[in-house]
Formats: structure tokens, C-alpha cells, sequence
């Protein structure tokens, strides 16, 4: 028989439904007509054994243990599902053949390995294992995966990669946090101080930007726009461009910071001739955005709808297992496959069917439009988060599904129109020696963009660009003489950085460059290299929250007391994203098979070692006189719990 081993029920159910019939059912299988059986995981089957399951002398936390690395790995069945992990066990040595069809990730494709190798899978049946990849449980969808199985060897790389950041994450989180927790009780910190390889960086960027807006004094900085006019009296602005000799007086944002210089500036170009020295005018095209990947949904949703990373996370798997609506959401990938550009038409059919309101009295998508989304080499394991074939009951969903089944459909109805086309024009004009800068964006067709009424009042604030990048221009000329009349002087004032969001938290982590303090890291950085994955990156942030070292304040994010307190007891190596940025990077490109796994492991170790004893060397003082935060419904989630465990019972 043909065992497929899926990740949870609802991908075996899903499996099993296009399958030979009848299917029988059996305690934790389903076995079809030909005798092939699909059976499941139920999320990790194993989990990395503690420290006391390699010594036993580990169960106390004591400093001169620390670091613990294992000689050899260990894997334990979690209790909770030790039953299935047997049924796997008999089915496993029954087949002649397995299928890993974990979720199309490299924590689905582990998840699945780590089993299949536990249960001593090995020669033949282990070269033979084949690979499915679904990402839509609709069972066309599924049966067509079904024609397009490959060798599990080909995602090797992916599950080692997921092997190494599961190990590197239980090396440096289960070691830092004994470390600081140990040296907290020295101060009188009683609790567990958790530190996480992409938790606690997380945090640092919180506690710095509090900081930064706690010790933000606000400076006037100065503009110059000149009033300008044509010999048939056509006005318009521009703005002052300072020289290279005004740069003693600028901030590194390019600021003029002297009022006198500025007011200088307004004396000089007042009443005097002009002209123009530059001028720069094409037509500009900017192409439909590409569909979603789980964070660019995440980021957009808390921008539009208020929802937490976590939020979006839930509703999209609803909307894939329950509702069979959307494909699978923890994806990384912003592409789709070639081969799927044949099902537009029949997906485009089905986002009108059930939610004509996208296109209400606009133009009708073309399907025969392929954008710059279909891309088979950005495309692996998973592709970009679309809609299914199935028609939307847009009524049997709730709000919140709506609102994330309406967005990811008209992203993806974007990719059937043309692009927004616009003219662009720059003037550059000199006057008293000076230059000075205007800029004008004149409409010619929306395109894509009719699907967002909004969306061009949306991107201009977005990019900070000011009123007059819009204004309407005269016809101008190089060389044409103008007169610059009253100079006009802005005093404006550097403003505070704002507190993170959930929005911009989640950008900040999927781009993380932008954070990285090293500039040699930051060059090895691509823009898209990130903290955590997409699967990981909403917990992350939730676990944060959980162990009371940020919260909410309205819609902004702080550190609290106690968060401030760890990472000002850290190394700034452990609470800035330049290490685990790196590390990442190296992660993926293990994934990618462009790095080994020891590469990765052997320098983390001689980290760790470093890190632990830097910990050993210096208090956490910052943690003195803090107190532990009480712990949050401490008393029903117990109470909740002791009811199940009667219900259990009896």
C-alpha cells in the first residue's frame, strides 16, 4: 500500500476524499478501495527531549552546567499523542511505499521527516518516499497535486534547514535563559527571565524605539519655496535644493537646521529673475502589487482592519481548512507557478461569482493579462496566498473572514489588469544661484488601481510626499526665463519616531536589514531576509506579550518594566537583529543548498559559549528592584483546565 502521512486530520481528510471509494475509517486512518491509507500528524508528533533527558544532574539549574550542547540529538513522542505516533508506526512498516504530505513549508516538510526517521525508515522505502505538495484542500486542487508528486529527497535541504533552526533554537533559548535567570535571582529577580533567538532581538527593537521617543527633543528645521511665474503669468512653487556648502548647517536627514541661513535664502531669490536649468519629463508605469504572502497580509490587515498578526494568522486558516477558500496561508512566497496560470479563468470566475462587489461598475479583469506574479523559479515548496476555484458564500462568513477573503481576491484580481500609468515631470530651476526643485505627476490611466478607490490618496501619504509633488505645471522649457516673486519660509520640526504597531512590527521582522547596525552584515542582508518565518512570526510576537515584556497601549506597542530590564542586562549582541539576522540568512541558505548544516551549527555553538560567559561575568543590575508581573488569569485557566480533566474522567 501507499501510506500518505499529512501534517493534521483536515490535510488527511482532504487526501482521502479523492481517493478510491468506498473509504473505511479507522482509529486515526482512513483506508481507501485500492488499500492505500492516508494517516496524520497532529501538529509534532516529537519534541527535542530536555536537558535531564541527556543528564540527569540538568534538572537543577546551576551556572557551571551552562553551556549545555548534546553530543546527539534526542527526539521524544509528546504524551499528548503518543497513540498516533503507534498508529503511524504499524501503517509505516505495512507500506511499500510513503508519501510526506506536510504542509508545503519546511516546518511541514520536518514535521514529517522527523517522524518517518524516528520510526527507522531507512534504504529502499526511505529513497523511495515521495514528496505532496497542497496548498488548496478543494479536491480538484488535491487531485491534481496527487499528479505532481516528487522525490522527498529534493527537499532534503528544506527539512535541514528547519532541523537546524528548531536545534539553534533550543541551544541558545534553553541555555540564555537558565544563564539570566540564574544571574537575576543574584539581584532579586525571582522570575524567568526567557530569552529567545529571535524573541529577545524582537524586544530590543521595542525597548529602543520607547527609548528613542522618551529622549526625542524636538528641532525646528526650515524650507524655502519660491513663488514662480511665466511671462504669461502661470504660476507654480518650488522648493530650495541646498548645496554642499550649506551641509555644516543640516541635519543627516539633509535639513537646514539655521534659520538665518534659510532666511538669507528667502532675502536673495525675492523679486529675481529665473530660469530653467533642468527638466526631466516621461511617462512611468508601475505594475499591479504582487499577491500576498502571510506578512504583507498581516502588515496590510492591522493597517486596514486593526487585526493582530496572530488574527490574520487564525482567520486564514479558516478560511483554508474550514472554508476551502483561500490556499495555504503560512507562506512566505509572493509568486505563483507557471502551470496555474491555466485555472485564472476559472478562479477570476469564482471571485466574481461569489464577490462580484470587487469589480461593481468597473472594468472586468482580463485573464489572458499574466503578470509578473507567475514565476516558477520564486516558487518552491509554496506559492503566494490566492483564492480557490470554490465560489465565496460571502454570508456564511463572519467580518473578519470577509474582510481577508475581499482583500486577498482583489489582490489577486490586480493581476489581470494593466498597469497604472502616469506622467512624471521634475523642473529643476536656478535663481541667485540657487537651485530649486518642483515635481509633477499627472494621471493617464488607472489600471489595477480602479480596484482600490483610494488606493492613490493612500500611497501618496504612505510615501510622504508633500501636496506639491500634485500641483499642475505650466508648460515649461530648459532655458526659459521666469520671475521668482515672494519667497515664502516654512519653519516645520523634526518629529518623534512612533511607538511600533503590530503593522510595523511585522516589517520590521520581515525587514530586518533595515534594523541591522553592522554594515558588513547588513551587506551579506537582502532586503526580504528576515527574523523568524512566516509560520513563527505572530507567535513571536504573541509570546512577548504572554510573558509581560511589551503591551498594548491603544494601538502602539511598549516594552514594560520588566522588558526594559532584560534587554538592558543583555549583550548588545543578543538584543540587536544583527546575529540572528545572520543567522537567517544562513538558514535559508541552507534551504537553497548554498550552505551546510555544520556551517551553520559549529559557529552558533562557539557563540553560545561566549555569550554564556559574558553572562557569568557581569550582574543584570538594570533587573534590580524590578518586580515580577503577576501572571494573567492565572486562576481561571486553571480552573478551565481542572474541568476538563473531570470531563476526562469521567
Amino acid at each position: 500500500m501507499i501510506l500518505y502521512i499529512a501534517e493534521k486530520p483536515s490535510l488527511g481528510r482532504a487526501i482521502a476524499d479523492v481517493l478510491p471509494k468506498p473509504l473505511k475509517k479507522g482509529d486515526g486512518f482512513i483506508t481507501s478501495a485500492n488499500g492505500d491509507c492516508v494517516s496524520w500528524c497532529i501538529g509534532h508528533l516529537l519534541e527535542q527531549v530536555e536537558p535531564d533527558g541527556y543528564d540527569a544532574a540538568y534538572k537543577s539549574w546551576k551556572f557551571d552546567h551552562l553551556p549545555i550542547v548534546p553530543s546527539e540529538w534526542k527526539m521524544r513522542p509528546k504524551p499528548k499523542t503518543r497513540s498516533q505516533l503507534s498508529v503511524l508506526k504499524k501503517l509505516v512498516k505495512q507500506a511499500r511505499q510513503i508519501v510526506n504530505a506536510g504542509d508545503p513549508d519546511r516546518e511541514g516538510q520536518l514535521l514529517v521527516d522527523e517522524v518517518i526517521a524516528y520510526l527507522g525508515v531507512k534504504g529502499d522505502k526511505l529513497a523511495q518516499t515521495q514528496r505532496l505538495l497542497i496548498s488548496d484542500l478543494n479536491p480538484k486542487a488535491v487531485k491534481r497535486a496527487l499528479g505532481m508528486l516528487r522525490s522527498n529527497k529534493e527537499f532534503v535541504p528544506l527539512s535541514t534547514s528547519a532541523l537546524a533552526r528548531a536545534r539553534a533554537d533550543w541551544l541558545y533559548g534553553m541555555n540564555m535563559t537558565r544563564a539570566y535567570t540564574l544571574q537575576g535571582r543574584k539581584v532579586g529577580y525571582q522570575g524567568v527571565l526567557s530569552v529567545g533567538r529571535v524573541q529577545t532581538p524582537l524586544l530590543g527593537l521595542v525597548v529602543r524605539r520607547d527609548k528613542e521617543i522618551a529622549n526625542f527633543v524636538s528641532r525646528p528645521f526650515y524650507e524655502v519655496h519660491a513663488q514662480l511665474t511665466t511671462e504669461s503669468q502661470e504660476q507654480f512653487s518650488a522648493k530650495w535644493q541646498p548645496s554642499e556648502a550649506c551641509r555644516p548647517y543640516m541635519d543627516e536627514d539633509g535639513r537646514v537646521l539655521a534659520k538665518g541661513l534659510a532666511e538669507n535664502v528667502v532675502g536673495r531669490i525675492s523679486d529675481q529673475p529665473a530660469k530653467v536649468v533642468d527638466l526631466q519629463s516621461k511617462d512611468k508605469q508601475q505594475a499591479a502589487p504582487l499577491p500576498y504572502n502571510l506578512s504583507a497580509l498581516q502588515i496590510d490587515a492591522s493597517k486596514r482592519f486593526g487585526m493582530s498578526a496572530k488574527q490574520v494568522l487564525d482567520i486564514c486558516q479558516a478560511l483554508y481548512e474550514k472554508h476551502k477558500l483561500l490556499t495555504y496561508p503560512r507562506s512566505d512566497s509572493r509568486y505563483l507557478p507557471q502551470d496555474q496560470f491555466a485555472l485564472a479563468p476559472k478562479v477570476i470566475e469564482a471571485v466574481l461569482t461569489g464577490a462580484n462587489e470587487l469589480v461593481d461598475g468597473k472594468p472586468q479583469p482580463d485573464s489572458s493579462i499574466k503578470s509578473k506574479a507567475w514565476n516558477d523559479k520564486k516558487v518552491d515548496a509554496h506559492h503566494a496566498i490566492v483564492p480557490t476555484e470554490k465560489v465565496a458564500d460571502l454570508s456564511k462568513l463572519n467580518p473578519s473572514e470577509r474582510q481577508l477573503y475581499l482583500q486577498v481576491a482583489r489582490q489577486y484580481l490586480a493581476q489581470f489588469y494593466p498597469p497604472y500609468r502616469y506622467h512624471e515631470t521634475q523642473v529643476d530651476i536656478e535663481i541667485a544661484k540657487g537651485r530649486f526643485r518642483t515635481k509633477a505627476k499627472q494621471q493617464q490611466a488607472l489600471g489595477w488601481k480602479v480596484l482600490w478607490p483610494q488606493k492613490q490618496a493612500d500611497d501618496l501619504a504612505e510615501s510622504g510626499q508633500s501636496a506639491e509633488a500634485m500641483q499642475t505645471l505650466p508648460p515649461l522649457t530648459i532655458g526659459q526665463e521666469l520671475h521668482s516673486g515672494d519667497a515664502q519660509l516654512v519653519e516645520k520640526h523634526t518629529q518623534a519616531p512612533k511607538p511600533f504597531t503590530d503593522a510595523t512590527l511585522l516589517s520590521a521582522m520581515t525587514g530586518i536589514n533595515r534594523y541591522v547596525t553592522d554594515p558588513e552584515i547588513r551587506k551579506i542582508l537582502k532586503d526580504t531576509d528576515g527574523l523568524g518565518t512566516e509560520a513563527t512570526r505572530a507567535g513571536i510576537i504573541e509570546l512577548l506579550f504572554k510573558r509581560q515584556f511589551i503591551v498594548r497601549q491603544g494601538k502602539s506597542i511598549v516594552a514594560t518594566e520588566v522588558g526594559i530590564g532584560l534587554i538592558d542586562s543583555l549583550p548588545s549582541s543578543a538584543t540587536t537583529p544583527d546575529m540572528t539576522a545572520l543567522w537567517e540568512s544562513h538558514l535559508d541558505a541552507i534551504s537553497r543548498k548554498e550552505a551546510k548544516y555544520q556551517s551553520f551549527m559549529v559557529p552558533l555553538e562557539e557563540t553560545l559559549h561566549q555569550l554564556i560567559a559574558q553572562a557569568g561575568a557581569q550582574l543584570p543590575t538594570a533587573l534590580q528592584g524590578v518586580s515580577v508581573p503577576p501572571a494573567k488569569k492565572r486562576f481561571f485557566t486553571k480552573k478551565r483546565s481542572t474541568k476538563k480533566a473531570a470531563k476526562r474522567r469521567s
